[in-house]
C-alpha cells in the first residue's frame, strides 16, 4: 500500500504550560503542522508562532517542508498563540479574583536548612560537576544579579499573538541599568534549550546595551527536604560562589517570584511580584522600573547581608552629608 512508505514522525508542541503530541509525515509543510496544532490546541494557524524551527528567510508556510528542517522524533517546539475566544475575553477585564500566591511560608525553616551538611554536600557536587557555558567573562569589581525568567521577566502561561506582548514592561531598560553595576546571570528551573529560546525571543541575548554573563538551568538546582512541605527544588547561589570567588553573599542579589528558590541563601534573595495576566497588567506594571532604582541605590553597599530585601521599596540610600555627620559625631 502507498501509505506504508510514508515516514511518520511525532513532534511535541509546548503551549500554555501543556505539551501536545503531533504526528507529521515527510510531505508536511509548516502550514500542515500548524493545522495539526490547531486540532489539538484550538489556535488558528495564522495566530501561531512556532519557536525551535530553523530555516533561512521567511518563505510562506505552505512552501516549507518539515523534512528540510531535519526535525528528530519527539523534538519539542514552543508555540505562541491565542484562541479566538480568548481574544474576545481580553477585550473586557475579568471580575476581580483573589491573587494566587505559589509560595511557602518558610521563615522558620530557612536557617536550619541552609546549614545542613547534606545540602552543602550537594552544592559542592554541583560546583564540581555542573559545567557553566560563559557567554561574557565576569567583569572585575561588579556585583552579581541572578534573575529568574518565568513570571519574573515575562508571563510564560498567558497566550498572545506576539511574544513581545508577554514581556514584562521596562525589561530592557532594567537590564541596561543593572548592567552598569552588576554582572547578570539567568537561572531558570527549566532546561537550557528553553532558556536559550526564551532569551532569544525576549531579545535579551541580542541586545547591545547589556550582556549576560552566563545562564543556569534546572540541572544546577538541588533538592532539599522541609518538614512541612516535603521535597522541593531550590536554587543555591553557592553553586555560583563555589565557581567564582569574586562573588559571595555580600555582593550578590537574586530576584525570583518564588521565595523558596533561595531557601539556601535567604538573605540574598528578593521576591519579585509575579507578572501574570500580561494582557491586563502590561500597561500598569512598574516593578522592574522600581527595582532598577533599588539596584542602583544599593550598588555602593559593601555587604548586602546587612540589607533586608523584604523592605526594598522603603529603602533609602544614605546621603554623603549623613555619613559625614555621623563621622563627626564619633
Amino acid at each position: 500500500m502507498a501509505g506504508e512508505d510514508i515516514h511518520k514522525t511525532c513532534l511535541v508542541v509546548k503551549w500554555s504550560g501543556n505539551e501536545y503530541s503531533v504526528n507529521v509525515d515527510d510531505s508536511f509543510t509548516v502550514l500542515d503542522l500548524k493545522k495539526e496544532i490547531k486540532n489539538v490546541t484550538g489556535v488558528l494557524p495564522e495566530r501561531q508562532k512556532i519557536m525551535g524551527m530553523k530555516f533561512k528567510g521567511k518563505p510562506p508556510d505552505d512552501t516549507v517542508l518539515l523534512t528540510d528542517m531535519k526535525l528528530k522524533p519527539n523534538t519539542k517546539l514552543m508555540m505562541m498563540g491565542t484562541r479566538e475566544e480568548e481574544l474576545d475575553k481580553v477585550k473586557e477585564p475579568p471580575p476581580d479574583l483573589p491573587e494566587v500566591i505559589n509560595d511557602f511560608d518558610i521563615e522558620e525553616e530557612e536557617i536550619a536548612i541552609e546549614n545542613r551538611e547534606e545540602y552543602l554536600a550537594k552544592i559542592d557536587k554541583r560546583v564540581k560537576e555542573y559545567k557553566i557555558e560563559v557567554m561574557n567573562e565576569p567583569r572585575p569589581g561588579k556585583k552579581l544579579l541572578v534573575l529568574d525568567i518565568d513570571y519574573t521577566l515575562f508571563d510564560h502561561r498567558s497566550v498572545a499573538e506576539q511574544f513581545n506582548e508577554l514581556i514584562r514592561p521596562f525589561l530592557h531598560e532594567f537590564l541596561q541599568s543593572a548592567y552598569e553595576h552588576y554582572d547578570i546571570v539567568i537561572w531558570s528551573a527549566t532546561s537550557m534549550k528553553w532558556i536559550e529560546v526564551k532569551m532569544k525571543e525576549l531579545g535579551v541575548t541580542s541586545n547591545s546595551n547589556y550582556k549576560l554573563c552566563f545562564m543556569l538551568d534546572s540541572s544546577a538546582m538541588i533538592s532539599v527536604h522541609t518538614p512541612k512541605y516535603g521535597v522541593i527544588e531550590v536554587k543555591p547561589l553557592g553553586v555560583i560562589w563555589g565557581k567564582y570567588k569574586q562573588w559571595d553573599a555580600s555582593n550578590t542579589i537574586m530576584f525570583d517570584d518564588i521565595r523558596r528558590n533561595f531557601i539556601m541563601n535567604p538573605k540574598t534573595g528578593l521576591r519579585i511580584r509575579a507578572f501574570r495576566e500580561a494582557h491586563l497588567n502590561r500597561h500598569k506594571d512598574t516593578e522592574l522600573l522600581k527595582l532598577s532604582k533599588y539596584l542602583k541605590d544599593i550598588s555602593n553597599v559593601e555587604d548586602f547581608t546587612e540589607l533586608n530585601h523584604r523592605n526594598w521599596e522603603r529603602y533609602r540610600p544614605k546621603r554623603k552629608h549623613d555619613k559625614t555627620e555621623s563621622e563627626d559625631a564619633v
